[in-house]
């Protein structure tokens, strides 16, 4: 794209100077550019740079287009050595520096096009021998300078100058270029030409002149400027020509005389009479080539003066994006036959053609190529066209009428069948919404395209014979057709879901099915391919799931099995949502993703084995039997805090001097010793208790009631607990509760630390207790105990102790 010519505004130009004043100082000031990717390529364009920004010095390819840039410093490109291409496009550059590109040494290309340099200095060039691409187009200078500008440029191999303010080329201007590959000048104000001036460039490839304007209309310029540049094997290409006079076709008469094989006339205007004045200024030239691109014809359509001009050379003739004005002013187009019958090839696109007289078919005896793409016609007028399969263009090979208003695809089927040596035949972008299930076609057709149709399936109408078939941008989702010839299969832009099957193309070679629905493909997908050799399946809703992924990373991107054209970075991820976006090649799935079912059997077979594990532990160290004592406790308390408010309103909180906590086969010892049936009824002195009140649990335990709720509230009711302690004891679950919830009263301070008294009906020490009688164990280490005497005598002695350990609780 050109940008205009435009006047820097004032505020700009005073930032540009003011940041070249600071840079002496410090290239800090300057702006800096990190849009460089891995081949060390620098797009820093549309960046509104003013100054040239800091790149990496290891760039190779330095973009800068489409800033504002006013003017580059011999500092500004020191150190990139390395450096290949440069391109300062669409800037705003009025000054650069004798040396600024000095240190460019590896510069292979080059472009200043589309700036506001005004005046051109050969020493920018001095040290660039390297350079083989140059582009100064579109730049305000009126002249190349008095100096020899591209001298130094040995290897200089594309040019491209000139503009609307150049007005004057000459010898000194361009000495030096011994050969080029491609020139290009615009000069359409071109006011001065030396003759001679671009004579010595040989040889030269492609050559591009812009003359619209005041130089087309001096003669003499224009014609030594063309006759300089015309050479048999140069192919001359004119653009922005207005062929309204016979003066305007003077120029072609030097061309004419140097023998011109290959002329291209790019947007031009003319009328019939100027036709017919070219063909006759190149009667008799050797021209092979003719190409007439982007044509505003006038006229009624009179030929008969070309007539006898001799054209035999002609083998190609090339017409595209014309226009014919008064169309229906036209008489025809078969005074020209005379034309039809050399060409081998010939293309007139996007022209109006809505049909091709089969007279005129009849005339193109040695066609072997016809591309009538983009044009009007139908199934109806393709009939006149090829004369209905009559047997005309007999030695046609390649056939494309591509973007027409085709609808049936068995009528082009049957037309084409009598073109005995058709190849290639191109169809796409038409209208076919069906395929029939038979069509005849030539036995030679190789080449087949219905692409960008409307197809959606698939029948045996194709023909067997083919090697290379495309489909691609139809609404197929399906492949069922046996084709043993196919090399070459395009499917892209369909809805196919997988692959199709590889033993129905055994020589297939090359497979696209980009853009569709696919969501994954396996190794015996590809198995079935027995010849592929490159697959192009990027663009698709791949579901990366582990098999996918694995195969892709695995056996792709190692190229164990295929290659992949169009580049792994295409191939993404559509599901699961996670991934969605990132490629295939770089995702990792953990063990979790990919062995899920073996994950969740391993994860629970262990959690199973540490949950028994677990279990034995706990059962080992009682675990259970706390958590069981201990819900037990909380639920008991909380009903326990309950009585305890109803008591202090109904009763006093303490009815016993003790509870008697002892195991049931102890009972008789209790029963016979410590409280005597007669406790009230006999003698005061018969036994040391009688005056005290002993809560037992077979007499005192409200039936009913919950034994754990018993348990507590005798324990709160009783000024002391008395633990019968004995083997059977420490084997009593009951007792066991009975001491952890007298335990957890002391520390729950509704009970005194002195109100546990603990007798021992057996010799028991604290070492003898199991570990799992923690508190037992502790309240022997912290609390005198008594123990009952198996001699007779000493029992006196006990019972006196007891009374006094009771009396004084109760005093």
């Amino acid at each position: 794209m050109r940008r205009p010519i435009t006047t820097l505004p004032p505020l700009l130009l005073f930032l540009v100077f003011l940041c070249r004043g600071q840079r002496s100082n410090s290239d800090s000031d300057r702006p800096s550019c990190h849009r460089c990717d891995l081949t060390f390529s620098c797009n820093c364009s549309h960046a509104q740079f003013i100054v040239v920004p800091m790149v990496t010095d290891d760039a190779l390819t330095l973009d800068l287009s489409f800033n504002n840039i006013v003017m580059v410093t011999d500092d500004d490109l020191k150190g990139h050595a390395r450096l290949r291409v440069l391109s300062l496009h669409a800037n705003r550059l009025s000054e650069i520096h004798s040396s600024a590109f000095a240190s460019l040494w590896s510069l292979e290309e080059l472009d200043l096009s589309d700036n506001e340099i005004k005046i051109i200095n050969h020493k920018w060039f001095r040290k660039l021998g390297a350079l083989q691409r140059l582009n100064l187009l579109h730049n305000p200078y009126r002249s190349l300078g008095p100096h020899p500008l591209f001298k130094s440029l040995v290897q200089l191999r594309r040019l491209s100058f000139g503009s609307d303010a150049l007005e004057e080329i000459g010898r000194a201007h361009v000495s030096g270029i011994d050969q080029l590959e491609e020139l290009r000048v615009h000069g359409d104000n071109l006011r001065r030409y030396e003759p001679g001036a671009l004579a010595d460039i040989w040889p030269l490839g492609h050559v591009y002149l812009s003359l619209h304007g005041p130089f087309l209309n001096n003669q003499s310029l224009a014609s030594a400027m063309l006759g300089d540049v015309s050479y048999p094997e140069t192919w001359v290409i004119l653009e922005n020509l207005h062929l309204a006079t016979s003066q305007s076709l003077q120029p072609f008469r030097e061309a004419a005389k140097k023998r011109i094989r290959y002329l291209s006339l790019h947007n031009v205007s003319i009328s019939d009479q100027r036709v017919v004045e070219f063909l006759v200024v190149t009667d008799g030239v050797p021209l092979t080539f003719l190409k007439f691109d982007g044509v505003t014809l006038k006229g009624e359509g009179r030929w008969e003066k070309a007539y006898q001009t001799d054209h035999k050379a002609l083998d190609e003739v090339y017409l595209r994006n014309v226009i014919v004005l008064d169309v229906y002013k036209f008489v025809s187009f078969l005074q020209l036959g005379f034309l039809l019958q050399y060409p081998r090839k010939v293309s007139v696109i996007n022209a109006g053609v809505f049909v091709m007289p089969c007279a005129t078919s009849y005339l193109l005896v040695n066609l072997q190529y016809l591309d009538l793409s983009d044009n009007l016609l139908t199934d109806l007028t393709l009939q006149e066209t090829l004369c209905n399969g009559r047997g005309t263009l007999k030695d046609l090979r390649v056939l494309n009428i591509s973007g027409n208003a085709l609808k049936s695809l068995s009528t082009v089927s049957q037309l084409v069948t009598k073109l005995s040596k058709l190849t290639h035949l191109d169809i796409s972008r038409n209208g076919y919404s069906w395929m029939p299930q038979s069509c005849p076609w030539p036995p030679t057709l190789r080449y087949l395209n219905i692409s960008q149709a409307k197809l959606n399936t698939v029948t045996p109408c194709l023909p067997v014979t083919l090697q290379v078939l495309d489909l691609s941008n139809n609404n197929l989702n399906s492949f069922l057709l046996v084709l043993p010839a196919l090399t070459e299969l395009y499917l892209s832009g369909n809805k196919f879901l997988m692959l199709p099957l590889g033993w129905m193309f055994p020589n297939l070679q090359i497979l696209n099915i980009q853009s569709n629905t696919l969501t994954m493909f396996s190794l015996s997908d590809l198995a079935s391919y027995s010849r592929l050799k490159d697959l192009q399946a990027g663009q698709n809703k791949f579901d990366c799931n582990c098999d996918f992924v694995n195969f892709f990373q695995s056996d792709i991107q190692r190229r164990k099995v295929m290659h992949l054209s169009d580049g792994e970075d295409t191939y993404l991820c559509d599901s699961p949502l996670y991934l969605q976006g990132r490629a295939v090649g770089r995702v990792w799935l953990s063990i979790v993703d990919c062995h899920r079912v073996l994950f969740v059997s391993v994860s629970c077979g262990l959690a199973l084995i540490v949950g028994v594990m677990v279990c034995i532990l706990l059962w080992r160290l009682h675990a259970f039997w706390y958590l069981k004592m201990m819900w037990a406790w909380l639920k008991a308390k909380r009903g326990s805090q309950r009585r305890r408010r109803i008591r202090h309103e109904t009763e006093p909180l303490l009815s016993f001097d003790a509870f008697i906590s002892y195991s049931e086969r102890d009972a008789s010892w209790v029963e016979n010793f410590l409280v005597p049936e007669n406790t009230n009824e006999g003698d005061m002195d018969s036994t040391p208790l009688q005056s005290l009140s002993l809560c037992l649990h077979k007499r005192d335990f409200l039936p009913g009631q919950w034994i754990v709720d018993n348990i507590i509230s005798a324990i709160e009711r009783s000024r002391r607990t008395v633990f019968i302690l004995s083997e059977n004891f420490l084997q009593s679950d009951w007792c066991r509760y009975e001491l952890d919830f007298s335990h957890f009263q002391l520390f729950d301070g509704h009970t005194d630390r002195d109100a546990v008294i603990l007798i021992l009906l057996e010799p028991l020490s604290r070492d003898d207790i199991p570990k799992r009688f923690c508190k037992l164990r502790k309240l022997m280490g912290s609390t005198t105990y008594l123990e009952w005497p198996q001699d007779d005598d000493r029992r006196a002695e006990f019972w006196n102790n007891l009374r006094k350990a009771l009396d004084e609780f109760v005093k």
